[in-house]
């Protein structure tokens, strides 16, 4: 029975019933005309969760790294310079991928709980006289150590610089779950996927591409054959797509939009940080500390939290999943054994949260790491209970 038990890892995420249905499709024929009807509206509202009017949404067979690559081979030429943030492991992934493609990154360390620092690009760029940075790169929730960077002060380096580098966001793990303002903040290109705030399984590369980054497509020299956005643009304009597209994910983003936009935007933000907030109160509660350096960045969709010294988190993880049939995500990188994560995104309620918070203070007391059985668990219910609102469609 364990796996009717929600997961709390930071993605793949929960899949909705209404979801797993509407994926649940016979075999349709993708160059048959109707299947414009169904797609076309996709597009538009993955536009509409992005933020942008002028810019499009492009949907690749792919994950999230698809994404990245798509957004560096089709813009970028080998041996131009990028400048990006390395301040978790998912930052530290997209660096080694523009480096496997043979870019010259300029690398911004940062400490792995702290934000990207717009002041450190303003730096980089301020002295990047000769513009040679074709590209400013920036993991917007770092899903390893649960920070939420601003993406606005980073554009408004840019334009303080008079910079005109290109502007890539990974929003893997907070499109659809935290604000994102693609057209305000002047994102050229925004990288996401399927399965997380959009409650999808995996296999899907979610991008927004705005004008300035279509432009530099025609002059790029990087190759791109699969992940060439020009091909999936000119297809998708007359209602295709340029090879066989993963019909059952088509159909499940189109269900996910419709219940993101019953629920309303807002709504789903509010939601996602009211759940934060009470998983916060637990760890508190619990004695111990997030890896996010402070409470203002800390992320919306996945809490980190450091274990006591002597005590191994992946131990913790593993017994959860091996007593109780319940997932937490496990300590990336150099956090490996000293913290574990729980994901707090997708398709979740108060009450299945709580449900995370009990389970993972049951692991704790059964290790011996001297958590109050109910401690964790009445902080965030004080908070989900004096905070509520009524019950939506979207969070079921």
């Amino acid at each position: 029975m364990s796996d009717q038990n929600p997961v709390f890892i930071p993605g793949p995420t929960n899949i909705p019933d209404r979801v797993r249905r509407a994926m649940l499709v016979q075999t349709s024929d993708h160059r048959a005309p109707d299947f414009a009807a169904t797609f076309a509206p996709v597009l538009d509202g993955v536009k509409r969760v992005l933020g942008t009017a002028g810019g499009d949404a492009v949907l690749f067979p792919a994950s999230g790294t698809g994404g990245w690559e798509a957004a560096v081979a089709n813009t970028l030429s080998p041996g131009d310079r990028v400048l990006m943030a390395r301040n978790g492991m998912f930052s530290a992934r997209w660096i080694d991928l523009c480096r496997r493609h043979g870019l010259d990154v300029e690398v911004i360390d940062c400490a792995w709980g702290a934000e990207a620092a717009a002041d450190r690009y303003a730096a980089a760029l301020e002295s990047d006289r000769a513009h040679t940075i074709k590209a400013v790169l920036v993991t917007h929730n770092e899903t390893a150590t649960g920070v939420r960077s601003d993406i606005a002060p980073i554009r408004a380096a840019m334009d303080a610089a008079g910079h005109p580098a290109l502007l890539f966001v990974d929003c893997v793990s907070s499109l659809a779950s935290m604000p994102f303002e693609m057209d305000r903040w002047g994102v050229d290109v925004a990288v996401s996927g399927s399965q997380k705030g959009f409650m999808l399984p995996a296999g899907m590369a979610i991008l927004g591409v705005g004008p300035k980054a279509r432009a530099a497509m025609e002059t790029a020299r990087l190759p791109r054959g699969f992940f060439d956005i020009r091909d999936m643009m000119s297809a998708n304009a007359t209602g295709g797509f340029p090879y066989t597209p993963p019909l059952a994910l088509i159909h499940g983003l189109r269900e996910s939009l419709e219940m993101l936009f019953e629920e309303g935007l807002d709504a789903v933000y509010a939601r996602h940080r009211r759940l934060a907030d009470g998983v916060r109160r637990a760890v508190d509660a619990w004695g111990l500390r997030l890896i996010a350096e402070r409470p203002e960045i800390a992320s919306d969709t996945v809490t980190a939290i450091a274990v006591s010294e002597g005590v191994d988190a992946t131990a913790l993880t593993d017994h959860a999943y091996a007593a109780y049939g319940v997932s937490f995500g496990v300590g990336l990188g150099p956090l490996a054994g000293r913290a574990f994560r729980i994901g707090h995104l997708g398709s979740l309620t108060d009450v299945m949260v709580l449900s995370g918070l009990a389970t993972a203070e049951m692991a704790m007391a059964d290790l011996g790491m001297g958590v109050e059985l109910g401690s964790g668990v009445a902080a965030a219910q004080e908070h989900y209970r004096t905070t509520r609102t009524a019950p939506v469609a979207a969070a079921a």
